[in-house]
């Protein structure tokens, strides 16, 4: 194994920095990209295979059970590998997977090709936010996990839209052949602009000596936290749509400008809350889950009093405005606060996190269906409140979870 000795340059974020995040930034918008491919072009994918759209649905739901299930075995072998291979690694994977699902002669070999991306989604999402907090001062860090969050969101506003898009004008598959260029072209872009990033002398006598994350009571605490509000909003969020319809009282190309507002929200707050997440992680924390639990509890109000007219429709938009900031300046401020509990491997600790993220996801989804299903929307939102209140006074009540160190070492 070879071992960088020197320490990358960290003091100053010049424009080569700027560079590399925004490939960071475009790799993440491409893997969220191909992960929520499925949401809009259900019935495009229902129709090609003459299956259910509750069949093609359970492709999110299965795809975060293999993401969670093997994030942290793939971040503990590949723990001592240079950051750069491990993130092509990851790149060439997604590539595959999708030129894969492209060609799917039937669903079958389609879920498979989801599973070889699937497979590595987990080791990139813990391996990309410590690259980007390497490249820049450890006071800048939480700054640098919101620049390559951004790709998230554009995901949300630019990918998810496109694909749909794409795939009710020209069927789903050119939509996919598309993520597949662009996953291929973000594979080279990393291996020409980002460094080596072998692992550090100290670092790896350090990660050798560290106690299994599991036994870091900090992470864990993040972690089952990260865990219940991540499943309280996807139960939700599966069914944003049909929550803007029915619940809002939005409909036809408002509605897909309402999903667009969404996701710009979200940008808009990840740029507002960079600084504070460096300067003040507990309080923006809680600030966001607070807006969040907010937003769940007004639109569980509209649900249940079944409200029309065009106060109902207002109040309703910035409610869901209102989920979109919070719910997307969440992750990248969850992340940071994770690699901060283990300084000699933020790579692992992101590993743990990555992995209780995407139990989320699946528990919040299939949840969702069954709440949607027999109990209604009022009550599927009034689940999501719950949850997010519950996390948000766990948050509130922990001393010390988002402590900042003084210093942050690379992976």
């Amino acid at each position: 194994m070879t071992v960088d000795t020197r320490t990358l340059r960290t003091h100053t974020w010049t424009p080569r920095v700027t560079v590399q995040l925004m490939v960071l930034a475009a790799a993440a918008f491409v893997y969220v990209t191909a992960e929520i491919v499925p949401v809009g072009a259900l019935p495009a994918i229902a129709a090609d295979f003459r299956v259910s759209e509750a069949l093609v649905g359970t492709l999110l739901a299965s795809y975060a059970l293999v993401a969670a299930l093997t994030t942290v075995p793939l971040v503990r072998l590949t723990a001592h590998w240079p950051r750069r291979t491990t993130l092509l690694l990851t790149l060439v994977c997604l590539t595959a997977s999708q030129l894969i699902s492209a060609l799917a002669p039937n669903f079958t070999v389609l879920a498979g090709g989801r599973v070889l991306c699937a497979v590595t989604h987990g080791l990139m999402w813990s391996v990309f936010a410590p690259i980007g907090a390497r490249l820049v001062p450890a006071t800048h860090a939480g700054r640098a996990t919101t620049a390559v969050y951004v790709g998230t969101s554009l995901a949300l506003v630019v990918g998810n839209p496109l694909t749909a898009a794409m795939s009710e004008l020209w069927g789903w598959r050119l939509a996919v052949v598309l993520v597949t260029v662009a996953a291929a072209a973000v594979t080279v872009a990393a291996w020409a602009a980002l460094p080596a990033m072998a692992v550090l002398r100290d670092v790896t006598k350090s990660v050798r000596r560290t106690e299994r994350h599991h036994r870091n009571s900090r992470l864990v605490t993040l972690t089952v936290l990260t865990l219940i509000g991540v499943t309280g909003h996807f139960i939700s969020y599966t069914f944003i749509v049909v929550i803007i319809r029915d619940v809002v009282g939005v409909h036809g190309p408002r509605l897909a400008w309402l999903l667009a507002a969404f996701g710009v929200a979200g940008l808009v707050s990840m740029g507002v809350m960079a600084r504070p997440l460096d300067r003040r992680p507990q309080a923006s924390v809680v600030g966001c889950l607070a807006a969040l639990a907010t937003a769940f509890a007004v639109l569980t109000s509209i649900a249940f009093d079944h409200g029309t007219g065009l106060v109902a429709i207002v109040v309703g938009v910035a409610a869901i405005v209102l989920w979109g900031a919070s719910s997307t300046a969440l992750p990248p401020m969850l992340q940071a606060s994770a690699m901060r509990t283990a300084p000699d491997d933020p790579g692992g600790a992101s590993g743990l996190y990555i992995a209780g993220f995407q139990v989320g996801i699946m528990v919040g989804s299939l949840s969702g269906g069954l709440l949607y299903q027999h109990a209604g929307l009022a009550l599927m939102i009034a689940a999501s409140t719950a949850l997010v209140m519950v996390a948000l006074t766990c948050v509130t009540a922990t001393r010390g979870l988002f402590e900042v160190t003084q210093t942050t070492s690379g992976t």
